[in-house]
């Protein structure tokens, strides 16, 4: 059931409280309404339906048939078993049948999987699946690599590490050549 703003805002001075802080300070009098305003926008992909961003396609696509490959869209999400950020870049592509979607249609996927509480191979695996839904195409690829500050701040503190994960479809995980394919250009400019 959905709480009001007030609520949250009453939840984040507890947890200034908490901190051993106190929320009456000058300088934290509109922290609650900010922090409440912030996770408003951060966890927007609860609002939304990823999945209608790609209804829209296009046919004529010329006897266009080779990978379709965005690279390097910002992921920023939050780790569902301590919600703090992970940070990184999607990799999505996918071998057409007839039709395509417009390319800022696929970092809306991306961004409103994202835009929740998550693990990364859910996140992967959710965006990978709703292409391959909708789009129907003959496969579909989907590669993230992010560093979680669940780990690089805390815990272990192993800051510059990051975690990949990889979903692939279709032929982009049946037929080698077309894996490679997706994997080099999902890989390149990064040595």
């Amino acid at each position: 059931m959905p709480r009001t703003q007030a609520e949250a805002e009453a939840a984040v001075r507890v947890l200034i409280e908490w901190a051993g802080d106190d929320p009456d300070r000058e300088g934290l009098l509109e922290t609650p309404k900010r922090v409440a305003k912030a996770y408003k926008e951060l966890f927007g992909g609860y609002i939304e339906e990823p999945r209608n961003y790609l209804e829209k396609t296009f046919e004529e696509v010329g006897g266009y048939d080779e990978l379709v490959v965005l690279r390097d869209i910002r992921v920023v999400s939050f780790c569902e078993h301590h919600m703090l950020p992970f940070i990184g870049r999607a990799h999505v592509g996918y071998l057409p049948k007839n039709r395509v979607v417009g390319i800022s249609k696929l970092s809306r996927v991306v961004n409103g999987f994202a835009r929740r509480l998550q693990i990364q191979e859910k996140l992967t695996a959710e965006i990978a699946q709703a292409i391959h839904e909708v789009l129907e195409p003959h496969g579909v690829g989907v590669m993230i690599e992010s560093e979680h500050s669940c780990m690089t701040m805390r815990g272990v503190n192993t800051p510059g590490s990051n975690l990949v994960t990889s979903r692939l479809m279709g032929v982009i995980r049946d037929d080698p050549r077309t894996r490679e394919e997706f994997l080099k250009l999902a890989r390149q400019g990064h040595g």
